[in-house]
């Protein structure tokens, strides 16, 4: 699953670890999801959706076998 998060962030001129702090997770884990490697709890999705003003799926990318009519 891709997402934007990185873009998100810089647009909005918050470091990884002001974001890490805003959500209450580690800098490691704000890294694994804007490289794609982790995908956030419903909840997590939706604390960085918040920040970021905007929807999750603004903010991740299904592909493939992720969608329902793939």
């Amino acid at each position: 699953m891709q997402n934007v998060i990185k873009e998100k962030r810089t647009s909005f001129h918050i470091t990884q670890e002001e974001l890490s702090q805003k959500l209450n997770v580690s800098r490691q884990t704000i890294i694994s999801l804007e490289k794609g490697k982790y995908k956030p709890s419903l909840v997590l999705a939706h604390k960085l959706a918040q920040i970021f003003g905007c929807t999750i799926e603004d903010l991740f990318i299904f592909e493939g076998d992720e969608n329902i009519d793939g």
